[in-house]
């Protein structure tokens, strides 16, 4: 709709009437530096001081009025635009790249900080890279993500200028243990910040051929009511979902829980077949070429990874614990098997000794949790003298 104003009556003085009758009237208006004459005819009760009250309610209106040619264009646009988010990226490092790129491939616009310079490599990405949080932090990101080593996180977010945020920044993070951070961000976030703690189930050399069916944990730990900020964490949410992931809801301290009987067994099966410099060979079998795959991927991360899966995680002692006891009953089944004389070329006089260390093993692994007892002094006795 387009209008136009009304002609103001501005006069510089008192008009002039001439009245030829009592119904017409005519005014001498001074108007924009031009005298103009002005004639109607009015009821014998008007008074010429309505004029301007009379004259402001002119107005020349038109509906459906031509609009530019793109105009329905630039409409699609706004509205895209704001579903969009303004994502910054704290540690560029390999998989805050690999984020990146889904990121902008779905028309975010992602800002990027960290201690090394990939200035070159987030200008090729379409990212804008900061050296500086301080300019990062004024451009009022929408989501802040934390791309860290999880030994760093904490040191990281204490360092970061949070005052310089709008007061209701949502806080992400995508380490591999959850309950820490979670517990980090509760300590030094103010409660009006929101806090989503997230895990892809994925890094740069498992998805590197995309990211269908595979899984993305997060816990929505706090998020704020208004319906602005439930819709930026659905839309951020939904950049993984739209990538084809397997969207898990999960409390953090059931992701640990689960991540240390698999993630960190995997991490530190992986590390032992590395000591063990596995390489290809012409006879290679489908299981050989996996633990191949597995040493590819796992020593594709930083130790700084395997290491904060073990120090985060309170459950990973115990199921490093539980692997040791599996090797050694696994060994104690080998050793049972071999034949009397076998055992005997291969041990000679010190037979006994191995004698003593399978006599201390459990026929069966402990319950979860449950330490390895020794074997009673009256077994270790009654071994000695069969040996004698």
């Amino acid at each position: 709709m387009i209008s136009f104003s009304s002609v103001r009556y501005s006069p510089t003085q008192n008009p002039v009437a001439s009245a030829t009758s009592t119904a017409t009237r005519t005014f001498l208006i001074p108007y924009h530096y031009h005298t103009r004459k002005l004639s109607f005819t009015s009821p014998p009760f008007f008074h010429p001081a309505d004029l301007p009250r009379r004259l402001n309610r002119l107005r020349v209106q038109a509906i459906d009025a031509a609009q530019p040619y793109n105009y329905e264009a630039q409409l699609v646009n706004r509205f895209a635009q704001s579903t969009k988010l303004k994502i910054s990226i704290i540690g560029f490092g390999n998989f805050g790249q690999f984020l990146a790129k889904a990121f902008i491939r779905q028309g975010h616009t992602v800002f990027a900080h960290s201690r090394s310079d990939y200035s070159s490599i987030a200008q090729s990405l379409g990212a804008v890279f900061f050296f500086d949080t301080h300019d990062l932090c004024e451009q009022h990101p929408d989501v802040i993500l934390l791309c860290t080593s999880i030994i760093s996180t904490e040191s990281v977010l204490k360092s970061l200028p949070i005052q310089r945020l709008r007061r209701n920044t949502l806080f992400v993070d995508v380490l591999s243990v959850k309950e820490f951070p979670k517990n980090i961000f509760l300590q030094y976030l103010p409660s009006h910040f929101d806090i989503l703690c997230s895990h892809p189930m994925f890094g740069p050399e498992s998805g590197k051929n995309g990211w269908q069916n595979l899984a993305f944990v997060f816990d929505k730990v706090r998020i704020g009511n208004e319906e602005s900020r439930l819709l930026r964490a659905e839309t951020f949410l939904d950049i993984f979902k739209n990538e084809g992931c397997r969207m898990v809801e999960m409390t953090c301290a059931e992701h640990d829980k689960y991540a240390a009987g698999s993630q960190f067994i995997t991490h530190t099966m992986g590390r032992i077949l590395e000591k063990l410099q596995l390489q290809s060979t012409p006879v290679n079998t489908k299981g050989y070429e996996t633990l191949l795959n597995l040493v590819e991927n796992t020593a594709s991360d930083s130790f700084d990874l395997y290491y904060g899966l073990f120090m985060y995680n309170k459950n990973a002692m115990e199921q490093l614990e539980r692997l040791d006891l599996a090797f050694e009953s696994l060994k104690k089944e080998l050793f049972g098997h071999l034949h009397e004389v076998l055992r005997k070329q291969l041990f000679g006089k010190s037979e006994e000794s191995p004698k003593l260390v399978l006599s201390k093993l459990p026929k069966k692994l402990p319950k979860n949790g449950t330490s390895l007892l020794p074997a009673s002094k009256s077994e270790t006795e009654t071994v000695v003298n069969n040996n004698n």
